[in-house]
């Protein structure tokens, strides 16, 4: 390992259970067929933040729902804010999800989260007044918001460890496929009573509402689906534990497989203990108080420590970049900006939205593949070069036939199409790439309170595009465009020289790269080492297939990744 860092026990058994438990990605999700079917049901809550993410750019742009709201959406400044309180709210849902995902438990949070969502929903449909849809977004964020961390949570904690990768990037295709869903469903109910004048409120009514069908799915059915492992481990529960992993599995309680999850698990779990318990003993008599001051305490070394705040820095401005990039400047606003290339009648516009669907999707279902092949920092970085030099050439052919579009049709397809081309690049790079460099980042010790750092400022930013964009199309037309593409390259030059390459790094290796070789997370791979040997984790070394020596072997270890 890199720096002569120590390869302690508990990595040994982990190396043991990869050898058991076979293979990883797609091949693996096939052969966990359990957890895969878990995954994808809960999954839906993927489906949820990403329709809820499409569908309401194309109700914008109907004639009907133009005409019930009045100034709401012809004004851009409350045209804004009728887009972006969502993520506000969302904001304040990723804030509250970490305390009561370990208090309620994860599904249970899901179910929590579903029924808020119902809530949001079922005020938007029945609106009648802008104060409805305003408020009826406020608290469809709060579980859109609540979603996007519970789920991804859920699972990654039911998952193996060898395709928890897999699953990261299902959450995420899951997402992109709400996306073009809800862009082709807008498409679809557009036509509802025909178009303009003669339009049926029930064009813009019936997709806000079909959201709702997933959504009770996924509320009745996570009732049925089991708990997070880890979580139970936490409060006290190992029998339930171990019962979830041998369903999970497919396996006996007793078999080896199963015993060195639930000790890997269980290590864990002592090893937050044992943290917090060393570095803030004041604050450990389980009042409601000292719970408080310890949580605090922990966010405030994210900012006083130096290679963490180094951590914080990558993280949050890794989401900054995300969302300035313009993503969902096109994903809440595309028909508009169609609309404004020239692309005549709302019909057009929404098949051209419909299209950024379909590209974006198709183009996250390589991204599982390059990922770990190629590295994040080369996706990121080409995928903001090609996002930023799309913006460019829009910005150009916009700032030249911006006031002629009509004389000039093929500039505005060429236009949509560069756009197409956006959706691409965002797809395959920053979607996907920007939370898993966010979510590996952290040492374990710390890991829960840095991804929702990364993961506020990835929706308060959020909020800011979907505020300021009916504004800035407005005033700064073309340059608009120009913009979003300075911040895109700024972003790609970000990660170029300020963001270690985190592809195939250990915990130790992650500290080393951020800085500090003798730091934090060697000093949380020692005691994990001790917990492993104090448990009994180390056991499963002395078996046949499991001596230091073979695992020390990088063609074993190739052969069994």
């Amino acid at each position: 390992m890199a720096g002569g860092a120590a390869t302690g026990p508990s990595q040994y058994a982990a190396h043991r259970r990869k050898a058991l438990a076979g293979q990883s990605g797609w091949a693996g999700l096939v052969h966990n067929r359990r957890i895969f079917a878990i995954a994808v049901f809960a999954s839906l809550g993927g489906l949820l933040y990403g329709y809820n993410q499409g569908v309401f750019s194309g109700v914008l742009g109907m004639h009907t729902f133009d005409q019930r709201m009045g100034s709401a959406v012809s004004d851009s400044g409350k045209k804004g804010w009728l887009v972006s309180i969502l993520e506000l709210g969302a904001w304040f849902g990723v804030l509250v999800t970490g305390y009561l995902a370990d208090k309620l438990s994860r599904k249970y949070t899901i179910f929590l989260a579903v029924i808020i969502f119902c809530i949001g929903v079922i005020v938007q449909s029945a609106a009648f007044h802008p104060s409805s849809i305003y408020g009826g977004r406020f608290v469809t964020g709060l579980g859109v918001g609540s979603l996007s961390m519970a789920v991804p949570l859920y699972n990654a904690e039911l998952a193996p460890p060898e395709v928890r990768g897999s699953l990261v990037a299902l959450q995420q295709l899951a997402i992109t496929f709400g996306i073009m869903v809800s862009f082709w469903i807008d498409y679809g109910t557009n036509y509802i009573g025909g178009t303009g004048a003669t339009q049926s409120e029930a064009a813009w009514r019936i997709p806000i509402a079909l959201q709702l069908a997933p959504a009770i799915i996924l509320g009745a059915g996570i009732l049925f689906m089991p708990f997070s492992p880890r979580w139970l481990v936490n409060n006290g529960r190992d029998d339930e534990a171990l019962q979830v992993l041998s369903r999970a599995r497919q396996l006996p309680v007793d078999h080896e497989l199963v015993q060195i999850e639930f000790l890997e698990i269980k290590a864990q779990y002592l090893f937050e203990t044992e943290i917090s318990a060393v570095r803030f003993p004041q604050y450990q008599d389980g009042s409601w108080s000292s719970g408080f001051k310890l949580g605090m305490h922990q966010y405030l070394s994210l900012l006083t420590t130096r290679t963490l705040f180094y951590r914080v820095a990558v993280a949050s401005l890794v989401m900054f970049f995300q969302q300035w990039t313009g993503i969902n400047a096109i994903l809440y606003y595309a028909p508009s900006i169609f609309q404004s290339l020239s692309l005549t009648g709302n019909t057009i516009s929404l098949l051209a939205t419909g299209v950024v669907g379909i590209v974006m999707f198709l183009a996250t279902i390589p991204a599982v593949i390059w990922i770990d092949k190629i590295g994040r920092k080369p996706v990121l970085v080409s995928g903001a070069f090609v996002m930023g030099t799309c913006h460019l050439i829009v910005a150009v052919l916009t700032g030249v036939y911006q006031d002629s579009w009509p004389e000039h049709k093929t500039a505005g397809w060429v236009a949509c199409v560069f756009i197409w081309i956006f959706a691409i690049g965002f797809g395959y790079s920053w979607g996907p790439s920007a939370w898993i460099v966010v979510a590996e980042i952290w040492p374990l010790s710390i890991r829960g309170k840095g991804i929702s750092i990364g993961a506020s400022s990835n929706w308060m930013n959020n909020f800011i595009v979907g505020q300021v964009t009916p504004t800035m199309l407005k005033h700064l037309r073309f340059g608009t465009f120009v913009f979003f593409g300075a911040f895109t390259f700024l972003g790609g030059l970000f990660v170029m020289f300020f963001v270690p390459e985190t592809k195939g790094l250990t915990l130790e290796e992650m500290d080393e790269v951020f800085g500090d070789a003798a730091g934090t997370a060697v000093a949380d791979q020692e005691r994990q080492t001790e917990i492993a040997e104090r448990i009994g984790l180390t056991r499963y070394l002395h078996t046949e297939d499991s001596s230091k020596e073979k695992f020390d072997d990088p063609v074993y270890n190739d052969e069994k990744a």
